[in-house]
């Protein structure tokens, strides 16, 4: 089996990541914060030792703004529900992710909030200074993906931070944290909501948002904290303003252990062997009869994901011959991101996206490359 969807969720995950899980299940086993016994003591030493190494990775001095949620959806949702009040504008992209559309599709019908998309060019990249151009003076906040997880096309956050000045910007990092060098404070990202069984290396069920120096969210969730137990008034500090409930304890622990790995690596020195290994595959994709290659021809200028089309099948047969023929695992079809194919004019089809990790190697790439050209023959 060859595995080519870390877009969605990366596999296998490490060694270490399984067994800190397992570590914690085994000997641990408490809710952090909940109890004054050793063992929730300990849980909450693991879950504040996973907030500071994914603070380090996000390049965030203080790991308090570092807030843990089930995924990265539920920490878009909480950004963008906590900022934006009625009759607020937002500035978002013919990019986004459901994860972004769908709360704004919600928002503006229950909150009247207004929206502004920016489309990309051909290449499926944004022009900042068509991001500051949508700016209006009711806009709250500004929305856009780090990466497309359709093209894998990297957009320039930081110039359209510089673009856009003071207003807050929101960064979807769902395809980039852990797989493309991130720093929220010297970048002067405002908020950045992540994923954490993508390129983090984590398992499925944890993600979050890290937040700029000074930013308030108004909470998403309240309920139970561990903290002011003695008040029905929800705390107001971070990370327990934005965390209610008692937390996916093993999935903390796993990230924590993910992000531990990455620090180790370095992501500098990760993503430059990445970018070797899949601008090899990309030139090779360009030399299969009649494929269609969306995105940037660099990759450079991407994650490692590529969006094909093939002449002579569908999206849909191709993911399936893939799987059944040649043991080969990709995803086919919209992506949960029909906006970005309503602008590559890919929908309502989609695309097939081959998706690299850490676990890819160059065979691996090698054998999609050889179905793929056995695919287009009559």
């Amino acid at each position: 089996m060859i595995y080519l969807d870390h877009a969605a969720t990366s596999h296998p995950k490490p060694a270490a990541v399984v067994d800190a899980m397992v570590a914690f299940l085994r000997d641990v086993g408490a809710s952090p914060g909940r109890s004054g016994h050793r063992l929730s003591a300990q849980a909450a030493r693991l879950v504040f030792e996973a907030r500071e190494s994914v603070a380090r990775l996000l390049g965030v001095s203080d790991s308090r703004r570092v807030v843990f949620t089930v995924n990265a959806t539920m920490a878009l949702n909480l950004a963008l529900q906590g900022l934006l009040g009625p009759g607020d504008h937002v500035v978002s992209t013919s990019l986004e992710h459901n994860s972004v559309a769908r709360p704004l599709a919600r928002l503006k019908a229950t909150r009247g909030v207004t929206e502004t998309v920016v489309p990309a060019d051909a290449a499926g990249v944004l022009d900042p200074q068509r991001v500051a151009d949508a700016l209006g003076p009711r806009t709250r906040l500004v929305v856009v993906t780090h990466a497309s997880n359709v093209t894998g096309a990297l957009q320039p956050v930081r110039a359209i931070k510089q673009a856009i000045g003071t207003v807050p910007l929101l960064v979807d990092a769902a395809q980039t944290a852990g797989a493309v060098p991130l720093d929220l404070e010297r970048d002067g990202l405002d908020l950045v909501a992540f994923s954490g069984h993508k390129s983090l290396l984590g398992p499925q069920g944890v993600g979050g948002l890290a937040l700029g120096p000074g930013l308030q969210l108004a909470p998403l969730v309240t309920g139970g904290t561990g903290s002011r137990s003695e008040s029905e008034e929800h705390p107001t500090f971070l990370p327990d303003a934005l965390e209610a409930g008692t937390p996916n304890t093993p999935g903390v622990v796993g990230l924590g252990a993910g992000a531990e790995l990455l620090l180790a690596r370095g992501v500098e020195a990760t993503r430059e062997a990445e970018v070797r290994r899949f601008q090899r595959f990309l030139d090779g994709l360009r030399g299969v009869p009649g494929l269609a290659l969306q995105g940037p021809p660099d990759a450079a200028s991407r994650v490692a994901s590529a969006s094909i089309t093939l002449a002579n099948r569908g999206p849909s047969e191709i993911a399936h011959l893939l799987d059944r023929r040649y043991g080969i695992l990709v995803r086919a079809g919209l992506h949960c991101a029909p906006r970005a194919h309503r602008a590559l004019g890919t929908f309502p089809t989609g695309t097939v996206r081959l998706s690299a990790g850490a676990s890819t190697t160059d065979a691996d790439l090698d054998a999609a490359l050889a179905a793929l050209a056995e695919l287009t023959r009559p």
